[in-house]
């Protein structure tokens, strides 16, 4: 257990290894209890959405009722603040799922980019566990659950159940690159939905394989890959950045770089030889020219080696170009590789 966003959390429980490939081979569980969740609503329809463009990268107005989509929440420079999946509940209503750490922040960057009126923002983070079901057995876990009648909702869609133990908010997302769905319930409820998901047949998973599931699939972690200093662009996210939208936060920084082009890219790298584990804040190397920090890295328990990401200087970013990465005072063998890893 460690300290993390204010929670104790596990980092693993059995271990990485065999935590990450159940995910991968047949199905995992984790605790996202310390995950944020905040309401944005209106009475008007249209300006709940609208309201939620002006601050967010991708384009909420396009979302049907259950839909959701992945987007970013900027400063006034383009950096990134948060990313985060925003649902349309209902007509007017709209359910955001914020990273941890960035909770208060989050809610407090909105609050003051609030219209005088017409659309409420409420952080009800303290009223909800959180559980992430994650890998190829997720369906038919899901239907052990609540019923062999019981249907997921689509990929990036979710879906309200009422269950004899209150209502719950079913999504379909993931940060592991597997099927799944996450279960939000009220925060009393969590333990036994918990031990629903074991008796279901998902394995408990920590933080640790977590890790080195989203990191083998290059999902960024925010705090890590994505930061005030680095724009959505640089971290190649554009597909969650909608730059045909009239204004948003950030979008001028963005517009710029777009035209002008980026000077570094987040990059994903491989250790071609033998080596201890890469971590974050290891220099990358280029001959004698330092030409990146890692970000984010580990060993992949799937490929068994180290596997990282950093933002890597124009000239030196394109797959296949061979790189060194220093640890520990000596440098080891590494290429960048095409995204995902696996």
């Amino acid at each position: 257990m460690v300290p993390f966003a204010g929670w104790e959390m596990p980092v693993q429980y059995e271990g990485i290894i065999p935590e990450n490939r159940a995910v991968r081979e047949k199905l995992g569980v984790f605790d996202i209890s310390h995950m944020g969740q905040v309401f944005v609503s209106s009475d008007t329809v249209g300006v709940a959405a609208s309201w939620l463009d002006s601050i967010l990268t991708n384009n909420v107005a396009r979302l049907d009722v259950g839909q959701g989509q992945y987007t970013l929440l900027l400063n006034e420079t383009g950096g990134v603040i948060d990313d985060l999946i925003v649902y349309r509940q209902t007509e007017n209503d709209y359910f955001l799922v914020v990273n941890a750490s960035m909770v208060d922040k989050d809610v407090d960057w909105m609050q003051a980019k609030l219209p005088e009126s017409d659309v409420t923002l409420g952080n009800r983070s303290s009223e909800f566990a959180g559980l992430a079901v994650q890998g190829p057995a997720a369906v038919t876990a899901f239907q052990t659950m609540f019923g062999e009648s019981a249907r997921l909702p689509e990929r990036f869609c979710m879906a309200t159940l009422t269950t004899p133990d209150g209502d719950v908010i079913i999504c379909r997302t993931g940060y592991t690159g597997e099927d799944g769905f996450e279960l939000f319930c009220a925060a009393a409820s969590g333990p036994d939905w918990w031990q629903r998901c074991t008796v279901a047949g998902a394995t408990p998973a920590g933080l640790g394989a977590r890790d080195s599931l989203r990191l083998e699939k290059c999902y960024p972690l925010n705090g890590n890959d994505l930061s005030p200093d680095r724009t959505p662009l640089e971290a190649g996210l554009a597909f969650a950045v909608d730059l045909h939208k009239p204004d948003f936060v950030g979008r001028e920084t963005l517009i710029r770089q777009k035209t002008k082009g980026l000077h570094r890219r987040l990059v994903a790298i491989k250790q071609t030889g033998k080596s201890p584990p890469p971590r974050p804040g290891y220099l990358v190397l280029s001959g004698d020219e330092e030409v990146g920090i890692l970000s984010s890295g580990g060993v992949s328990p799937n490929l068994g080696c180290g596997i990282s990401m950093a933002y890597i200087a124009s000239g030196h970013n394109k797959p296949g170009t061979p790189l060194e990465i220093e640890i520990r005072g000596k440098r080891f063998s590494a290429e960048v590789v095409k995204k995902p890893f696996i």
